[in-house]
């Protein structure tokens, strides 16, 4: 694979970033991609593994050998082909996945891996500019109609495995737009949403039909569907915010993230403040604002107040900060526990860790500060630190701390179908099948919230499993 000794003579040499204070000025994405023979020499390096653990590494087992050597080689086109035999939509996770492959490669054990992922975007980039990628248009149809409901990445790749398996799918999205979490909870800067549309535009014409702004439970009923179509799949994420329990939290300074992210992307798509702030406008112009929660929502919190001019941006996390560098004989080929500085953190932000929210103050309804304490853990359980109390100014409290599962009211309560021990549809990851044998579910709302690349995994399998219970085999891949 690649050069024999690519991996010798060449260090890995990742893509990079405009520079943050032309970056801030706007919300479009700002990777600057290598080059051709800069990628051709960086796919070089990927070894002749005995085992290729980035196989495993990557929830949809990406073929990652073969197409780092096909870039090699040239052969863009035969890449492309492999790559899209696992992953339907490498344009997303080539730009928002957090790599896992990455950190299963047998050069990270030299913190050297091979840059998977930005070779994996500029395959499927490569592709849309030739040409190369066009509808898949089923030859004959079988008759068969599904119901996909949630259009988030599991939803999209479950509708258009299925379409392109002959079936007549119909994907039900309750907001205005498809995408699910991908339209309006990444921003902007991280994934153009002209990619989204590209993408609905062809499953439009492999025979998908988009419904918009109808929400299964509300306007279309469960009894419904199982009365128009042949099998459902329920792919509607996990939505179920974590909420923040203490004193002045009902204050109207502290929102949800997702609020907040929703808000600035729906202006970036052109609608007028009625129709994306529809609570009222959200901003953090000019304001202290703090962001409860370490993870990939946090640091978007983080990248979209410095774009709207916040005067101060402060991330806390509840858990300790981690440590920089994994103890690579104790973590690899797995995911490792480590510091994560994200290009939202680099372009400027106070981070601290280990602290909890105790009281939000404020005066007349509105935010002034978070009362906060700092914690530790003592045999397993957090407890405060002794005279460790401090204020946070603030006028904006953001709480990204997570979802605890899918919505149950309207289409989950409507189902029927049994719940796991964390409260997400129960199905197993053999053929996805709810206690109801007319309904499946896949990815966050079966298996709580999770990345983009695990939900596409998801939605693929689900459709090979409705398939093969539909037509009693199928050619659909796994």
């Amino acid at each position: 694979m690649g050069k024999e000794t690519g991996f010798l003579e060449l260090d890995r040499q990742d893509r990079t970033y405009a520079d943050p204070r032309e970056r801030l000025t706007h919300y479009k994405e700002f990777v600057i991609p290598h080059a051709e023979p800069a990628l051709k020499a960086q796919a070089s390096r990927c070894m002749n593994c005995g085992i290729p653990y980035c196989h495993n590494g990557c929830p949809v087992n990406n073929i990652i050998p073969d197409w780092n050597h096909l870039v090699y080689e040239g052969d863009w086109q035969n890449a492309l082909e492999v790559l899209h035999s696992t992953n339907n939509f490498p344009e997303f996770t080539g730009r928002i996945c957090p790599a896992p492959c990455e950190a299963s490669c047998t050069l990270n054990i030299t913190d050297q891996p091979v840059t998977i992922k930005s070779i994996e975007c500029a395959i499927v980039d490569r592709g849309w500019q030739e040409g190369w990628i066009v509808p898949q248009v089923p030859e004959k149809r079988t008759g068969k109609t599904v119901a996909v409901v949630g259009s988030g990445p599991a939803g999209l790749a479950a509708a258009q495995q299925l379409a392109r398996a002959g079936h007549s799918v119909t994907l039900f999205e309750k907001n205005d737009r498809m995408g699910g979490l991908m339209r309006y909870g990444i921003p902007d800067f991280k994934l153009d949403k002209d990619l989204i549309n590209r993408r609905l535009m062809q499953m439009q014409t492999e025979g998908v039909v988009l419904k918009t702004s109808t929400e299964v439970g509300v306007h279309v009923s469960i009894e419904s569907l199982k009365e128009n179509f042949d099998a459902i799949i329920l792919s509607g994420g996990a939505e179920d915010p974590r909420q923040l329990t203490i004193p002045g939290a009902e204050m109207s300074g502290v929102r949800l993230a997702m609020e907040f992210l929703t808000q600035q992307n729906k202006r970036n798509a052109g609608d007028d403040e009625t129709r994306a702030a529809p609570r009222g406008t959200l901003s953090a112009t000019g304001k202290h604002v703090i962001v409860i929660g370490g993870g990939d929502t946090g640091s978007d919190c983080v990248g979209t107040s410095n774009r709207q001019g916040a005067a101060s941006v402060t991330q806390i996390e509840i858990m300790p900060k981690p440590p920089e560098h994994e103890d690579k004989a104790l973590s690899w080929p797995n995911w490792p526990l480590k510091l994560r500085t994200s290009s939202s953190h680099e372009e400027g932000v106070a981070r601290d860790w280990a602290i909890n929210a105790r009281r939000v103050i404020g005066e007349d309804g509105k935010v002034t500060g978070l009362e906060c304490v700092r914690v530790e853990w003592v045999g397993g359980r957090m407890q405060d630190v002794e005279g460790s109390e401090f204020v946070l100014p603030a006028d904006l409290i953001l709480l990204a701390m997570g979802f605890v599962g899918p919505i149950k009211a309207g289409m989950v309560d409507q189902a029927g179908v049994d719940l796991d021990a964390r409260g997400n549809v129960a199905a197993n990851v053999i053929d996805y099948r709810t206690s109801d044998p007319q309904i499946w579910a896949c990815g966050d709302m079966r298996r709580g919230q999770s990345l983009v690349v695990w939900a596409i995994r998801e939605g693929r399998q689900t459709a090979r499993a409705v398939d093969e219970a539909l037509m009693g085999v199928t050619q659909l891949p796994r």
